[in-house]
């Protein structure tokens, strides 16, 4: 089964259209930026784009190249009063702190929930929150199941380790330091993997039956591409494309946690 992400996508927006249409309200995102590459841009459009046809009010704050940890930080603690939402667009600078701006947004204005800690809570991290989205919907249960997570990174990596584990998933984390990975790749149940590195799963890495979410996306010869080499499709009882998969679910996630945060 290849999951059509766009589909679930648009189910879930369907479902916001109608919460916010009921409720009356305009949600407003906040979104921080600071020197944003091209790649930056296009993601911020898109989010835009997704909340606009929402009804959702998006305003994208760019802090100057030069800005301090201190500066970064007050800017996100200073869009309190008018925000239901805030993002912290990664990448900053290297002179700001990655780790204390993340740290410093609101829990209760956090959509990304970027400081998740694998607690019960009302929104999940947007990767972690699409998979759970996709598990769902086609009855994949974790309980006792062999999970490999591939990457160790904060948006898909860790809190994917994490969610897993709350599951009751047995979980291995592999990265490109671990030996023998193809070995535990191997024995598997659900491979979640954030790598960024295309074809890094290729059919011979994996057992009949095995379901892959492919949160890891790259280019290559200016095509978007996946960790998972298509051709593994054939060997899944569930996989996520890259492109059309768990991406476009993870925007309508973002969203709805908006919508859920700023109902609570």
């Amino acid at each position: 089964m290849i999951v059509d992400g766009k589909k679930i996508a648009g189910e879930i927006y369907s479902d916001i259209k109608d919460n916010l249409s009921k409720s009356g309200k305009h949600p407003c995102l906040t979104v921080f930026a600071c020197a944003p590459n091209a790649e930056t841009k296009k993601y911020m459009e898109l989010k835009k784009k997704r909340a606009s046809e929402l009804g959702v009010d998006v305003l994208v704050i760019e802090l100057d190249a030069d800005t301090t940890t201190e500066k970064a930080v007050e800017a996100v603690l200073s869009a309190d009063a008018s925000a239901d939402g805030v993002i912290v667009q990664l990448p900053f600078p290297p002179q700001v702190d990655a780790g204390a701006l993340l740290s410093a947004i609101p829990k209760e204005l956090d959509i990304d929930n970027i400081n998740y800690a694998g607690e019960e809570t009302d929104v999940l991290p947007p990767v972690v929150g699409a998979i759970a989205e996709i598990a769902k919907r086609h009855d994949v249960d974790f309980a006792g199941k062999n999970v490999v997570v591939i990457g160790r990174g904060r948006l898909v990596g860790k809190p994917a380790t994490l969610w897993a584990k709350s599951q009751g998933a047995v979980v291995t984390v592999i990265d490109k330091d671990t030996e023998d990975a193809d070995s535990i790749m191997r024995e598997a149940d659900i491979i979640i993997s954030g790598a960024g590195v295309p074809s890094l799963i290729t059919p011979d890495k994996i057992k009949d039956g095995v379901v892959i979410f492919d949160a890891g996306t790259s280019e290559e010869g200016g095509e978007l591409k996946g960790d998972a080499d298509q051709a593994c499709a054939s060997k899944c009882s569930l996989f996520t494309p890259v492109p059309g998969g768990v991406g476009p679910i993870t925007i309508a996630i973002l969203l709805r946690n908006l919508v859920t945060l700023s109902n609570s």
